[in-house]
């Protein structure tokens, strides 16, 4: 036995030493604050980690054992990058959280973009992207600042930010 599991040790390393990895597609749930609604954002199946499309899927969320047996709406969208977090944040200032999926480019200048969708009444819409952002951009305040502008409103300063 211990021959055995050394050996599949042996292949499992040399697997990883030539290329092979662990399937680390980004697929999770989110419980959405405030409602039953659970929110799944998985990466394309058999696609590269670097490029390919997500999806975004609400479900009801009513049935403990079951929370993703009600199917209620969803969206694939392209990604060029890896999903690199999921939040929910207001972006438009009506003080409702939307969902917003953070991608980083596999690049070397691991550009950050963003999308954010409004999820309500059973309907989920796009409020807002961004891309090409540097590395180190705030992609929430990008999205509040790109959304303000396009509605026509002066984007906060940074001392009524603080308040």
């Amino acid at each position: 036995m211990k021959k055995m599991i050394t050996a599949a040790l042996v292949c499992l390393v040399a697997a990883v030493a030539y290329g092979a990895a662990w399937n680390l597609r980004f697929a999770k749930t989110f419980q959405i604050p405030g409602s039953p609604e659970v929110v799944v954002v998985a990466e394309g199946d058999f696609e590269s980690r670097s490029i390919g499309s997500y999806a975004l899927r609400v479900y009801g969320g009513t049935s403990t054992k079951y929370p993703l047996d009600d199917f209620v709406t969803g969206v694939i969208r392209p990604r060029n990058g890896t999903i690199e977090t999921v939040r929910f944040d207001s972006i438009d200032g009506d003080d409702r959280l939307e969902i917003v999926v953070v991608i980083r480019s596999a690049g070397s200048g691991g550009y950050v973009s963003a999308d954010a969708f409004r999820y309500y009444a059973g309907l989920l819409e796009s409020v807002v992207s961004v891309s090409g952002l540097d590395k180190i951009a705030d992609p929430i305040r990008a999205l509040r600042d790109k959304y303000d502008a396009r509605a026509g409103r002066k984007p906060a300063t940074t001392s009524e930010m603080r308040e």
